[in-house]
């Protein structure tokens, strides 16, 4: 018989990362941030993840876009 987890899990983290070169210049944008789960038996992990990884990945693809209007020709 395989042993089960008791573990519970207390905190989230994620880290998004893109480098872009442009005009032979080359730029790295990274964010990561770290959500504490409340001590309820009802969180969804599967869906909190999601949203994490959802949210850290849109505020990268707008810090790269950002960087891509101003240095694009």
């Amino acid at each position: 018989m395989a042993y089960e987890s008791k573990a519970k899990v207390t905190e989230i983290s994620a880290i998004s990362r893109v480098a872009l070169s442009i005009k032979n210049n080359y730029y790295t944008v990274e964010y990561s941030e770290k959500r504490t789960l409340p001590d309820v038996d009802d969180v969804n992990i599967e869906a909190e993840r999601e949203l994490l990884w959802n949210d850290v990945n849109a505020t990268v693809d707008n810090q790269a876009n950002e960087i891509l209007k101003t240095f694009r020709p």
